[in-house]
C-alpha cells in the first residue's frame, strides 16, 4: 500500500525544491542586502540606489587631494591681478573639487547638528514621509483623482512639515550654508597657488 508522502531520495529532492522555493522567494523580496532592501525602496527616489550613492562617495573619497597640502599656508599668496585670480579659481576648483564637495557636506552637517529645531523639523519630515509611504503600501492613496507616487508623497510630507521648518529658520540655514560654502571655497580657490602641472599649462597658453 502506497502513500502520498515522499520517501528516500524523493523526500530529499522534495525538501531541496521547497528550500529553493524559500530562498528564491527571499531573493525576490530582499531585506537590505546590497542596498536593495525595503529601506532603500522607502527612502531613496526611483532610479537611485544605496549602492549608487556609496559608489559616488567612494569615487569622491578616492579623488581627494591630501588635506595637508590642501591647507598648507606656504602655498597661499595674493594673486597679482584679477585675471590670475580667475585662472586660479577655475584650475583649483577642477583640482580640488572632491575636497570642496566634502567641505560643503560638512557645512550642511554642522548646520543641522548645531540647530535643534532644524533637527526636529527634519525628524517631522522623515516621520511624515514614512507614515505616508507605509499607508500607500497598504492601499493606494488618491487625492483629487490622482494616485500619490513617491515624489507626491515627498511633497505632501514637505507640506505637513513646512510650518516646523519655518519655525526652525530653514531658509536662513540654507542661505548660511550657501554663503559659507562660497566664502570658504572661493577664498581657497582664489588664494591657493596652482600646482606645478597647472602652472606649466597656464604658462604655455597663448597670451
Amino acid at each position: 500500500m502506497t502513500t502520498g508522502a515522499p520517501k528516500g531520495e524523493n523526500c530529499l529532492v522534495d525538501m531541496d525544491s521547497k528550500a529553493g522555493g524559500l530562498f528564491s522567494a527571499e531573493e525576490s523580496h530582499p531585506t537590505g542586502t546590497g542596498g536593495a532592501g525595503i529601506m532603500s525602496r522607502i527612502w531613496l527616489p526611483k532610479g537611485i540606489s544605496a549602492s549608487l550613492i556609496k559608489e559616488w562617495l567612494e569615487k569622491r573619497r578616492m579623488s581627494i587631494r591630501p588635506w595637508a597640502g590642501f591647507v598648507d599656508q606656504r602655498k597661499f599668496s595674493k594673486p597679482r591681478n584679477f585675471g590670475e585670480l580667475c585662472q586660479r579659481m577655475v584650475k583649483n576648483v577642477d583640482t580640488y573639487n572632491s575636497n570642496y564637495t566634502f567641505i560643503f557636506l560638512g557645512l550642511i552637517l554642522y548646520c543641522i547638528v548645531s540647530s535643534p529645531m532644524l533637527l526636529i523639523a527634519l525628524a517631522v519630515f522623515v516621520g511624515a514621509f514614512y507614515i505616508i509611504h507605509l499607508k500607500s503600501m497598504e492601499s493606494k492613496l488618491v487625492i483629487l483623482g490622482r494616485e500619490l507616487n513617491v515624489p507626491h508623497q515627498l511633497g505632501l510630507a514637505g507640506a505637513v512639515s513646512l510650518p516646523v521648518f519655518w519655525l526652525a529658520g530653514a531658509g536662513a540655514a540654507v542661505f548660511w550654508v550657501l554663503g559659507a560654502t562660497l566664502f570658504v571655497i572661493g577664498s581657497h580657490a582664489g588664494f591657493r597657488e596652482l600646482e606645478g602641472s597647472d602652472m606649466e599649462e597656464l604658462l604655455m597658453e597663448p597670451v
